[in-house]
């Protein structure tokens, strides 16, 4: 009797095994025409999205994860196959920010901060692939990690119904522990998708990428002026009155080339001022 139960037992283990093994070589299958391994070979596409990770091991070594992961994102740009980067990471503890990591070592790699764009709330995969759509509304962008990372990722983004590709940078020499634990990672993605029909922790008001300013339809249209470029014409207008004098933001605000009697200053003529670069895109923050 007790044979017969640990006969059965070892059966239900294999067939289990054998299940996820199964599964598992599937989602690599479905997603290997999604994934390019160089930067020749990648469609452009306007966002790259870097799945965060931490920048050192427990032991205070480097994680070579996140540095292959960081320059794949700075191949990518330099480039030009995208023109900005989502940095999709965990900021659940204050003093543990992944998303801002990264924003720091791009940039001092040569990468421009208003072509960042980052996002705290991408606590999983399923988080930051889902968010990159509904919240940052793209649709069609390029997915930065591991190979590994990328079948898991695509997958998600396909059943989504979500548009996406991704850059395979390389990994470490020894992964046969993390790509045992991505089998159980998969396993638990499909029951996300399949059994719970799993939302991001966070969602959110949309946020662009690149951010859009929108004008009145019957607004001027000539010249366009976003709302950031005409605070900082103000703030520019504002240094150059004398310190004595007082403005009031109801009598200061007037026509592009007109005067206002009500006080002795002059608003600049927007059409004759030049143009302040375009807004950054809005900032706001995947293992």
């Amino acid at each position: 009797m007790i044979k017969r139960l640990l006969i059965g037992l070892f059966a239900l283990v294999m067939l289990l095994g054998l299940t996820a093994i199964g599964l598992d070589q599937w989602i690599s299958w479905k997603t290997a025409p999604y994934i390019y391994d160089t930067v020749s070979q990648l469609p452009k596409r306007q966002v790259g999205v870097v799945l965060g990770t931490s920048k050192y091991y427990r032991g205070g070594e480097p994680n070579q994860y996140y540095l292959y992961r960081i320059q794949g994102a700075l191949n990518a740009y330099n480039s030009g196959k995208v023109s900005y980067l989502l940095l999709s990471g965990d900021n659940a503890l204050q003093s543990y920010n992944e998303p801002r990591t990264m924003r720091r070592d791009l940039i001092k790699n040569g990468v421009r901060p208003t072509d960042i764009v980052l996002d705290y709330a991408g606590f999983r995969t399923l988080d930051s692939i889902v968010r990159t759509r509904k919240v940052f509304d793209t649709n069609d962008f390029i997915i930065i990690t591991q190979r590994f990372h990328c079948e898991r990722a695509l997958f998600i983004a396909l059943q989504q119904g979500i548009q996406a590709q991704c850059f395979a940078v390389p990994s470490p020499k020894n992964i046969l522990s993390i790509r045992i634990r991505e089998v159980g990672a998969r396993l638990a993605a499909l029951a996300d998708l399949y059994l719970f029909n799993s939302e991001p922790h966070f969602l959110g008001p949309m946020v662009p990428i690149p951010s859009r300013t929108e004008f009145p339809k019957q607004g001027p249209t000539y010249p366009a002026v976003t709302p950031e470029q005409l605070v900082e014409l103000e703030k520019q207008q504002a240094k150059r009155l004398p310190s004595s004098v007082s403005v009031d933001a109801n009598t200061t605000q007037v026509a592009p080339g007109e005067s206002n009697e009500a006080n002795s200053t002059k608003t600049p003529d927007l059409a004759t001022t030049p143009k302040a670069p375009p807004p950054a895109a809005a900032h706001a923050s995947a293992p």
